[in-house]
Order: structure tokens, then C-alpha cells, then sequence
């Protein structure tokens, strides 16, 4: 299980991320971009994906972690259930997400660095 510290700490680590409040709940941008945010209810973090198919992919892989509301239908958003990972897959999960919002030049910085 991950905290909301930790998914600030994590989310913040990656380059040119800020926080800002979304939605009245903390939410983490790539320059101008949201990439995460934590959810109205307790326990739960919203990311965005690549596209609609990933998102599905990750809910059919494993619904017990991975899930979506109306609200989010025909977005490429997902909903996680934060007890149902670890550090490592927030991390994982938090760079993919921020991969998918960040300008293609700093993703390209960012694997230039070996990341």
C-alpha cells in the first residue's frame, strides 16, 4: 500500500512536475499538463494513460487494482486502488502517466538520462 506521501514524493521527482490542486485534491502537472491527481475518494489515484486502449488493458489485467467510473468514460484516465500497490509500481505507474502528458523533447531528455 502507498501513502499520499508517497505519491507526492514520487510524482514530484519527475522533471518539471509541480503540484496544484485539482478538482480540491492534490494534483501533479508536467509543466502545464495533469498527469495525476488524487481522487474524492479516499485511498484512490487518477492517471492518465497513453490512449482509451491501455486503460483498458490495465482494467482487464487486473480489476481488482485498476478501475474507471462513468465520469471517465472515453478518457484515457484510470483509477487506482493505492493499497493494491507498492513503490515500485507507483513509481512505474506515475512515470508512465507523466510520460503520456510530457512535450515529446523532455521525454527524450529524460531517457537520454537513462531513466
Amino acid at each position: 500500500m502507498v501513502s499520499e506521501d508517497e505519491v507526492r514524493t514520487a510524482a514530484l521527482s519527475l522533471p518539471e512536475t509541480n503540484e496544484k490542486s485539482s478538482y480540491g485534491m492534490p494534483g501533479f502537472r508536467v509543466r502545464t499538463k495533469g498527469f495525476a491527481r488524487l481522487h474524492e475518494e479516499p485511498g484512490v489515484l487518477m492517471l492518465w494513460c497513453a490512449d482509451v486502449g491501455e486503460k483498458e488493458a490495465l482494467i482487464a489485467s487486473n480489476p481488482d487494482t485498476f478501475f474507471t467510473t462513468a465520469h471517465y468514460d472515453g478518457y484515457s484516465a484510470i483509477l487506482v486502488r493505492m493499497n493494491r500497490i507498492d513503490a515500485d509500481e507507483l513509481l512505474d505507474l506515475l512515470t508512465d502517466a507523466w510520460r503520456s502528458r510530457a512535450p515529446k523533447r523532455l521525454v527524450d531528455d529524460f531517457d537520454a538520462d537513462g531513466r
